[in-house]
């Protein structure tokens, strides 16, 4: 006998796909914690503050509010997953608008006819965006920028060179009106609660925006150029016409949100929608999503929409001045984006 003995065997190494995860560490891996903890907390300090807020028809006014921001806070949201902005969002909206009511108006078509044209010049301006962002490689800033003060121009100035004035002129007789009116303005009835049909759009909107993000190939596509374009590329991602395909979700949006807002009112206001870029931008922000891209949900997108709903019109029920509403906006936008930011290296440290 030698007397040595044998060396002891190295335990094998487990593959870390299975891996047990703990349900915290999941949840602290989700982009939308942070957000869903500040709509309790909003939630909670309008309950005690104002008397009407928890009125069932409060609750229908506070998710129309949500809706109208969430329809394009989910798809801005996908765009800076993907590691873009998008500055002209608000006035497309209103040229979406514009361009339906003018088109119809003028041709004195069915109204239909008008529609559909201003969803293929929408779509043109988003591809527009994307093409010009992926050819000249300037920031996205920069690109679209441009395409906001572009589109705020024509809004004015073909309104102004057609109607003789700033806004459009009424559609509200013309044929094909009152089945546009049912699909993009109508008011639904539940028990003594009436509900905009714009929450069916957003809810629609946010459910395939989530689907694509967690169960398709494209939803790959969009966290690996966020994270690092040169590097997706490298492995074969099509990272220009992922980015395009996130510039037409953008335009898609627009186009509803504009057909919404023409037939609402009937009428459209050349001037609206400036400003309302960044407050889509706000809003995904606050859902969880990164300045820098490659992190965030459309979940995220439709919990800070929330929060926009309940805080505009909380201030409202809470008979504040609705000035201070600016001051909220702000404070939650810091406070969301320091909470994410303690998540995310929470989740990190217990990976």
């Amino acid at each position: 006998m030698s007397g040595s003995t044998a060396a002891p065997e190295k335990p094998a190494q487990l593959d870390e796909r299975l891996v047990h995860t703990s349900p915290l560490r999941k949840l602290l891996g989700r982009p939308e914690l942070g957000s869903v903890v500040g709509a309790a907390a909003v939630f909670m300090f309008f309950a005690i503050v104002a008397d009407s807020f928890l009125q069932a028809s409060s609750f229908g006014t506070v998710l129309y509010a949500a809706s109208v921001l969430g329809i394009m806070a989910a798809p801005v949201a996908l765009l800076m997953i993907g590691g873009e902005f998008d500055l002209s969002a608000g006035v497309l909206v209103t040229s979406s608008a514009l361009i339906s009511s003018m088109f119809s108006y003028q041709m004195t078509a069915n109204v239909w006819v008008g529609v559909l044209v201003s969803l293929l010049v929408t779509l043109a301006i988003g591809a527009f965006n994307g093409f010009m962002l992926t050819r000249t490689k300037l920031p996205s800033f920069i690109i679209t920028l441009g395409t906001f003060l572009m589109l705020t121009g024509l809004n004015l100035g073909f309104t102004k060179l057609i109607s003789g004035t700033v806004s459009t002129k009424a559609i509200g007789d013309m044929e094909g009106f009152d089945s546009a009116h049912a699909l993009f303005a109508s008011t639904l009835t539940v028990g003594s609660v009436e509900f905009k049909v714009t929450i069916l759009w957003w809810i629609a909107l946010v459910a395939l925006a989530t689907w694509i993000l967690l169960r398709t190939r494209f939803g790959n596509w969009i966290f690996a150029v966020g994270g690092e374009a040169d590097a997706a590329r490298a492995v074969g991602v099509p990272v220009i016409r992922t980015k395009i395909g996130l510039y037409l979700g953008v335009a898609f949006a627009a186009w509803i949100s504009g057909q919404h807002l023409l037939f609402s009112y009937d009428v459209v206001q050349s001037g609206e929608g400036v400003g309302n870029e960044l407050t889509y931008i706000i809003a995904a922000v606050i859902g969880g999503c990164l300045i820098t891209g490659g992190y965030g949900s459309a979940i995220g997108s439709a919990v800070g929409a929330f929060i926009f709903g309940m805080t505009s019109k909380g201030i409202v029920y809470a008979e504040w001045n609705p000035d201070w509403f600016k001051f909220f906006l702000g404070a939650m936008l810091l406070l969301a984006t320091l909470l994410n930011a303690w998540v995310r290296k929470r989740a990190e440290a217990t990976a």
